[in-house]
């Protein structure tokens, strides 16, 4: 479980995040949702260390990221796997060379050792025999699973995802979602996905924070959200007609 404590984040003048608090809870895909410009992207980098907030605490399972020790901050960002929304992937390395990359940088684990963790997380994300491809040479949407099987070569107990959607059609957003959700049950992770994405979040949103100009002001799961009786909320959510069409038919 990951808590976040009135996180507060000012660039210059301007109020980025005010007062901020929320559980992401383990074992379930938490969204932070919300339009661009309103410091989704800003306090997921508050939550993973990126940025430090000007007011507030950040908790991994009772521990202080904001005020731990050094060993403590290096011992807690060892358990968290990243998936960046342009996959990030290094064009000079082969699929293998990119999934093993934090397993050399962080890990004393044999070639083979490692050679077999790399197979099984790009079997799990369904990639075979694709390990001497290089990222130009796949799509857009198995260069996501390569970033998927990447992020969780270490076994994270924490995982972030920053608009793992994006750039992608409907059909391969889908299949992410869904292989995010899998994942995060499967092996008992804590997620947390930044996304405007509506049907990310009507697909896998199960606990929800909102954020408006730099506030939460909602905070619920996707069964509650079609009718959460936000105004604000229901700008963001009722922006396409076809979410309006889906709203009175429920």
């Amino acid at each position: 479980m990951i808590e976040a404590k009135n996180i507060s984040k000012k660039f210059g003048d301007k109020d980025i995040l005010k007062n901020v608090s929320g559980v992401f809870k383990t074992g379930q895909t938490n969204l932070i949702i919300g339009a661009s410009g309103t410091g989704k992207s800003v306090l997921l980098k508050c939550i993973v260390g990126l940025e430090l907030p000007d007011v507030g605490s950040v908790f991994y399972d009772d521990r202080d990221f904001t005020t731990s020790d050094t060993e403590t901050i290096k011992e807690i960002r060892q358990e968290i796997g990243m998936l960046f929304q342009s996959a990030a992937l290094f064009d000079s390395k082969t699929v293998e060379e990119n999934v093993m990359f934090p397993l050399k940088m962080l890990t004393k684990q044999s070639k083979e050792e490692m050679l077999e963790r790399v197979n099984f997380c790009l079997q799990r994300v369904g990639l075979e025999n694709v390990n001497k491809l290089m990222p130009s040479q796949l799509s857009g949407g198995m260069q996501k699973r390569v970033g998927i099987a990447r992020a969780i070569v270490l076994n994270p107990k924490y995982l972030f995802c920053d608009e793992p959607n994006s750039g992608l059609d409907p059909l391969t957003s889908i299949k992410i979602d869904g292989l995010i959700k899998e994942i995060t049950q499967e092996f008992n992770i804590t997620t947390v996905v930044v996304t405007h994405d509506m049907n990310s979040v009507l697909e896998i949103g199960t606990n929800i924070i909102f954020l408006y100009k730099g506030e939460k002001i909602w905070e619920g799961n996707k069964k509650d959200i079609i009718h959460s009786g936000s105004e604000k909320l229901d700008e963001f959510v009722f922006a396409s007609k076809m979410i309006r069409d889906l709203k009175t038919k429920l």
